[in-house]
């Protein structure tokens, strides 16, 4: 049952062991050292990563973050030198997942050391339980790719809602494009900070469909003001203007607003449902 302490099936190691994580799934480039010891406990000892940033108004292309994942692989890997090599082996986006998969294999075949493929989102959730010390969480993932509401369950991980169409890192990186928020550190970040600066709640889709979200139409009714005659790019009211005026900051408010408030609830739902007293937020958007 998903609320209780969750042993792990794993045996405990006879002899320490030092594993090398890499990860590539998206724009960034990420290297780990975690050290498993023999009582079973894991500790972090590096965790190096760099981000290919695009310009304002422009999302990264697979081949392009294929190619950035390439360049700095070497250099942030030689910083986290191991005796064990693991890496994501998906889902993600496929053309930097081939570069990231070309590295670990060259290494352990180098090295002679084994080569474990780790499941994307197991790989999210079972990092934040060893990092927070959660037993059996509710999950919830949100990401570029993913928006998901997952519990353990009979030795696995079942999901109890997710997106019916974009996910909710979709959703807020295509918006920051519109209004030509930076890629820098990521257009989520960007948009929080632009939500600070709000006013205004404006008025957009609230789409729960039972423990399931719609974030599809919330996109296109907050892009569908940047066409309003009230709208107002550099934020600034004209002097007719008065005080009715739409700026790029209440729009972050309020799609940030609704979207999460649409994501708590579905949350809410699986806590009360499953008898979980844990959240557990895991993924890019789980940041901001």
């Amino acid at each position: 049952m998903a609320g209780q302490t969750r042993k792990t099936p794993l045996a405990v190691p006879e002899r320490p062991y030092l594993a090398l994580g890499l990860e590539g799934s998206a724009n960034k480039f990420g290297a780990g050292v975690i050290k498993h010891a023999e009582d079973g406990t894991t500790s972090v000892l590096s965790n190096v990563r760099h981000t290919y940033i695009t310009p304002p108004g422009e999302g990264f292309q697979p081949r392009d973050t294929a190619l950035h994942h390439r360049e700095w692989a070497l250099k942030v890997i030689k910083q986290c030198l191991a005796q064990a090599v693991n890496s994501l082996s998906g889902p993600g986006m496929g053309a930097p997942l081939q570069s990231v998969a070309l590295v670990a294999r060259t290494l352990a075949l180098m090295f002679n050391k084994p080569l474990v493929g780790v499941n994307h989102c197991v790989g999210h959730i079972e990092m934040g339980r060893e990092i927070t010390g959660a037993q059996n969480p509710v999950v919830l993932y949100v990401s570029g790719g993913n928006t998901q509401v997952i519990a353990y369950s009979r030795q696995c991980y079942r999901i109890f809602g997710e997106t019916l169409d974009i996910a909710v890192g979709n959703c807020l990186d295509r918006f920051a494009r519109v209004i030509d928020l930076s890629n820098d550190p990521s257009p989520g970040y960007n948009i929080e900070q632009e939500a600070k600066k709000g006013t205004r709640l404006l008025p957009l889709p609230y789409a729960t469909k039972g423990m399931d979200v719609s974030l599809s139409g919330i996109l296109t009714s907050t892009e569908a003001y940047t066409t309003d005659k009230r709208f107002r790019r550099d934020g600034k009211a004209k002097d007719t203007d008065g005080e009715n005026i739409i700026t790029p900051a209440d729009l972050c408010f309020s799609l940030q607003e609704t979207v999460f408030a649409m994501l708590v609830e579905i949350t809410e739902r699986a806590m009360a449902h499953i008898g979980s007293k844990e959240v557990l937020i895991v993924g890019g958007v789980g940041c901001e």
